[in-house]
């Protein structure tokens, strides 16, 4: 595939590239650091690298309001935000280790795109509701600007949450102003021993609606390396977090054994639901979201199928792996559970054939069509990726 390589902070030529790739009929493929370029189907188009567009706008730590170039690494920001002890709430992570590679590649622009969230989502929310703002070149070679600088902003359309999750296909952002928060005095991660599925759901359900104002809440299952671990988190200063502690482990204790992580145990337990290691690295990857409460049906029948999971968002997101002839059955059981599931990672051939995305209603097909149409008339970001 092409390459147009595009200055640093040059808009204007961002906005000529795309307007010479309409009159020719090209299409085009935004990309930053490449570390997500495994998802979806291969396609033939011109990459537009958007790696140029990096670097700090402005930083207000007092207004907890950061600005910065799309193609700023994520690492960067974050070591940015936590030199002021403050922290990207919803816990972006960087998607190298998922598809076999290393981290380092990811973009800020890249993760909004995509619209990652770690496992602090099912508190903190996605990142849809940390974006405040953006300066975007849209598919009719227009730059535009949309939202504000500021954490409270109720003027006009919310674009900033269409472009979160977006991929790249209404327009291609070259910066964004995004809320950040203080980074936690203390943390502390509570396990439950040797749940199944269904009691761990349970647990989980009971800590996210207690006063114990809980984070995160995880569950890896029994496998050769050792019994199944509900993963709990609260977070805060240190007396709030004794205290909530204290409640935590009494309710806890009503469904299982429960022990205080170590901090390394803590920290590898979180950490294995971003690079999701303890998952075959060699069979299809799927992300499967569904209502918290339904996600034993999606373990329990998959599982049965040979699948191998992690769970996450106190039961709301699943990840699994399963052979490349179950992408039916996947999506199947996902739509009875009144979720949908995501094609992550797969082989060519498998990407070829299985959309990356599940299939939407017709209504809201519809309705995405028009919404596409509106920021990108002439399809020159529709690559046949998704």
């Amino acid at each position: 595939m092409a390459t147009i390589v595009l200055p640093m902070r040059e808009e204007e030529d961002l906005a000529d590239a795309i307007a010479d790739a309409v009159r020719a009929g090209d299409k085009l493929a935004i990309t930053g650091g490449g570390s997500k370029a495994g998802l979806g189907a291969e396609v033939e188009a011109k990459t537009v690298d958007m790696s140029g567009f990096a670097g700090v706008v402005d930083y207000d730590p007092a207004e907890l309001v950061l600005t910065v170039r799309a193609g700023t690494p994520l690492a960067d920001v974050e070591a940015l935000v936590a030199g002021e002890r403050q922290m990207l709430a919803f816990e972006p992570f960087d998607h190298g280790p998922v598809f076999g590679g290393e981290t380092g590649a990811a973009t800020i622009g890249g993760v909004v795109a995509a619209a990652v969230s770690g496992s602090r989502r099912v508190s903190a929310g996605g990142a849809r509701d940390h974006v405040l703002g953006f300066r975007a070149v849209s598919g009719r070679s227009e730059a535009f600007v949309a939202g504000a600088k500021v954490v409270k902003n109720v003027t006009g359309y919310d674009l900033p949450k269409l472009v979160a999750g977006s991929w790249g296909r209404l327009c291609a952002v070259t910066e964004l102003s995004l809320k950040v928060l203080p980074r936690p005095e203390m943390s502390t991660t509570y396990f439950v021993i040797g749940l199944d599925a269904v009691r761990a759901v349970r647990a989980m359900a009971a800590a996210m609606g207690s006063q114990a104002e809980v984070a995160c809440a995880a569950h890896s299952p029994a496998s050769s390396d050792g019994d199944a671990v509900t993963g709990v988190r609260i977070e805060g200063f240190e007396p709030s977090v004794r205290a909530r502690g204290e409640m935590l482990d009494r309710l806890l204790a009503q469904h299982g054994r429960v022990e205080r992580a170590e901090a390394a145990a803590a920290t590898e337990f979180w950490a294995k639901l971003r690079t999701l290691t303890p998952l075959p690295a060699d069979d299809p990857l799927w992300r499967v979201n569904v209502p918290p409460g339904r996600g034993p049906e999606i373990a329990d029948e998959l599982g049965a199928r040979g699948a191998r999971w992690l769970m996450d968002w106190a039961g709301g997101l699943i990840w699994l792996t399963i052979d490349g002839g179950a992408a039916g059955e996947v999506r199947a059981a996902a739509a009875r559970a009144g979720g949908h599931a995501t094609l992550v990672r797969a082989d060519r051939a498998t990407r070829a054939t299985v959309r990356a995305f599940h299939p939407p209603a017709s209504g809201l097909a519809a309705l995405e069509e028009r919404v596409r149409r509106a920021f990108d008339p002439a399809g020159v970001f529709e690559t046949g990726r998704f």
